[in-house]
């Protein structure tokens, strides 16, 4: 299943499609729309892990996810024409949202094509920003194919949910924002880790927190199941695995983006894979001891912190929870296990 865009003109200051001028870019259009998301921490959870670990809190991000600042600087930077005539995405829930919610901002139409298993939460809250709902069949559909059709059919822009230099720096800023944070506090991190999934966020992580500390490890977390990434960095080429069976819905890609790989194969110190229980184990432990509510892939990152898989990277670690939209019933379930 095709996730790509057409090729992009690499960025003038960078060998990749983003520079850490294009995701300052990005913070600057972001200013006063997007939520400069907190960083908590704790030291329970530091105890577990073995390692001091600062959360940046992308649950707290407009949308509930940290996805409201690929699709914002995106959407921002079409020209005017395009923008009226109205956007369309294709995403299990987190990517619509933010689409739709940023539609709604700027007052043009959007189109999103979502999964008929995506979680009912974020389908309702696509909707419930005015966002027209296109239902596909992820084991047997193109969902971008779809997409691409419907585009042209309704002369709409589509704005991708990882492979494209727009996106890729507007979710590089919640690295830039979680490294500079760190800094003015006196702490010096020696990784930051996030969920990889196509790569929009571990790429433009990369291109953010190595832009202002070039001696800094970036680590990308999947789920045992989602592991194209982990495969193609061991293989030293990108992967395609079909649709996996994973509880991180927003990791269900099958592939990175032709955008995302070299960034990842080159700027990205490793991939390391976590079990769907020990996801849900840090969600119970970031709900009942930090009392912080994060869906499954919010938890990846941290799941491999509070496993052990970061330690040997350092004593500071930066960790993205990515999301909060999770399912009541989802949440029930882990709560009980």
């Amino acid at each position: 299943m095709s996730t790509e865009t057409p090729p992009a003109q690499q960025s003038s200051s960078s060998p990749y499609a983003v520079s850490l001028a294009d995701v300052s870019a990005a913070a600057e259009r972001l200013l006063g729309v997007a939520h400069h998301t907190p960083i908590q921490h704790s030291r329970s959870f530091d105890a577990e892990a073995g390692i001091s670990v600062w959360f940046k809190c992308e649950q707290l991000q407009r949308g509930g996810a940290f996805k409201f600042r690929g699709a914002y600087n995106k959407i921002s930077t079409l020209a005017p024409e395009e923008r009226e005539r109205g956007v369309i995405a294709f995403s299990s829930g987190n990517h619509a949202q933010a689409v739709a919610l940023c539609a709604q901002l700027f007052g043009v139409p959007a189109v999103i094509c979502m999964p008929m298993d995506a979680p009912i939460v974020k389908v309702e809250a696509t909707r419930g920003y005015g966002a027209e709902i296109v239902h596909y069949d992820r084991h047997t559909q193109d969902r971008e194919a779809l997409a691409r059709r419907l585009a042209e059919e309704r002369g709409l822009t589509l704005v991708p949910p990882f492979n494209d230099p727009a996106i890729i720096a507007g979710a590089g800023t919640a690295a830039l924002e979680l490294v500079e944070d760190m800094a003015a506090q006196g702490i010096t991190l020696d990784v930051v880790a996030a969920p990889v999934g196509g790569g929009g966020l571990i790429s433009g992580s990369s291109i953010a927190a190595h832009g202002l500390r070039p001696d800094i490890h970036v680590v990308g977390v999947d789920t045992e199941a989602a592991n194209h990434a982990y495969l193609s960095k061991q293989r030293g080429e990108p992967v395609t695995i079909p649709s996996p069976d994973t509880i991180a819905d927003g990791i269900r890609t099958g592939m990175v983006g032709t955008l995302t790989w070299p960034i990842i194969r080159d700027a990205v110190d490793e991939i390391v894979l976590v079990s769907d229980d020990e996801v849900r184990a840090t969600m119970r432990y970031l709900l009942l001891r930090l009392k912080l509510v994060v869906e499954p892939t919010g938890a990846v990152a941290a799941a491999a912190a509070l496993t052990g898989k970061l330690r040997r990277y350092g004593k500071n670690a930066g960790i993205i929870l990515t999301g909060g939209n999770v399912a009541p019933e989802m949440l029930r379930d882990v709560l009980a296990g």
